[in-house]
């Protein structure tokens, strides 16, 4: 719930862009339920590399947040999935291996998913020539990538079990297959989970955010 309300006094300030990581962190917010307050840093307009921003974020990439309840700043996106999942004592096993089930496909997420996917969408659409061996490159990876997630989600409901974090993080790039040029009939299982998380209304607000 974006505390938009008057008189809601904001715990978290998010600082993002419509972007896949970006809406990690929004969705997670919705599913917590966190009264938080949005701060956009248009990457269009390098506003990321601004010295306010990059006091926040040395690596001036967007999400950070800022937790003004608990003091505490936190960037990179899993690092926060991670950090608001402890604090709310949600979509996290505390112990466990249902724990280090999600910290492992977040960390897949983290490590390959958006990076090879980040690549496609750089390639296909915003690279000023096309580069034959880069998308063929991409595009494979990606499609194998599918492959592992199809698999996994053939065994289980959510990527580790229960919905947790790892879902949370990787929604937003799946949810961009079609920049991808990935039809998701290819991937049953993919498609099921993907309708599954897409159904749940926190789900729908974060995707909303920044407006």
């Amino acid at each position: 719930m974006t505390a938009l309300a008057a008189g809601i006094r904001y715990m978290i300030t998010l600082y993002t862009w419509a972007t896949p990581n970006g809406r990690k962190v929004s969705i997670m917010l919705e599913e917590c339920g966190l009264a938080y307050a949005v701060k956009t840093v248009d990457i269009t307009a390098s506003e990321q590399f601004l010295a306010d921003f990059v006091a926040i974020n040395p690596n001036a990439k967007i999400p950070a947040i800022v937790d003004d309840e608990k003091q505490c700043t936190v960037f990179e996106s899993g690092a926060i999935l991670i950090y608001l999942a402890e604090r709310c004592g949600r979509f996290l096993a505390t112990i466990g291996s249902e724990r280090y089930a999600a910290l492992q496909w977040l960390m897949l997420q983290m490590s390959a998913i958006g990076p090879i996917l980040g690549q496609v969408h750089h390639f296909h659409r915003f690279a000023p020539e096309r580069v034959p061996y880069a998308i063929a490159r991409f595009d494979k990876e990606a499609e194998r990538l599918y492959g592992v997630l199809d698999r996994r989600l053939a065994e289980t409901e959510y990527l580790a079990g229960a919905y947790s974090i790892a879902d949370i993080a990787c929604f937003p790039w799946i949810a961009r297959h079609e920049w991808q040029e990935i039809d998701l009939n290819n991937y049953t299982n993919v498609k099921r989970w993907f309708e599954t998380v897409g159904q749940r209304p926190a789900v729908q607000r974060g995707m909303l955010v920044p407006a």
